[in-house]
């Protein structure tokens, strides 16, 4: 005789995600963890339906990556541009019409 217990089948167990991956779900669940282990480990990734989506990493890695807003590249390219020696001419702005507005 087989009993009920026996019957019954576990669900199916997914595979772990690699180090440095988490789920989604897991990524919302332990934050905290998340986080701690960006400052330990480094960058960290979150999947989602087994794709990366984000990826996770310390303020300061940021800040290096982003670089500083200094407008120099603008300036270097404007600067190398083949056209730098054109002259614009730049008409003077015309007042344009008031009207008179009831109220």
């Amino acid at each position: 005789m087989t009993r009920f217990s026996e019957l019954r089948t576990s669900p199916p167990q997914r595979p772990a995600p690699p180090p440095g991956h988490w789920l989604l779900q897991d990524a919302k669940a332990r934050f905290s963890e998340l986080v701690r282990r960006v400052r330990s480990d480094g960058p960290q990734h979150v999947t989602v339906h087994g794709r990366d989506e984000v990826v996770v990493i310390a303020a300061e890695d940021f800040r290096r990556l982003q670089g500083e807003r200094t407008g120099q590249a603008l300036v270097d390219v404007l600067a190398a541009s083949p056209c730098r020696d054109v002259e614009l001419v730049v008409a003077a702005p015309v007042a344009a019409p008031v009207r008179d507005v009831a109220l």
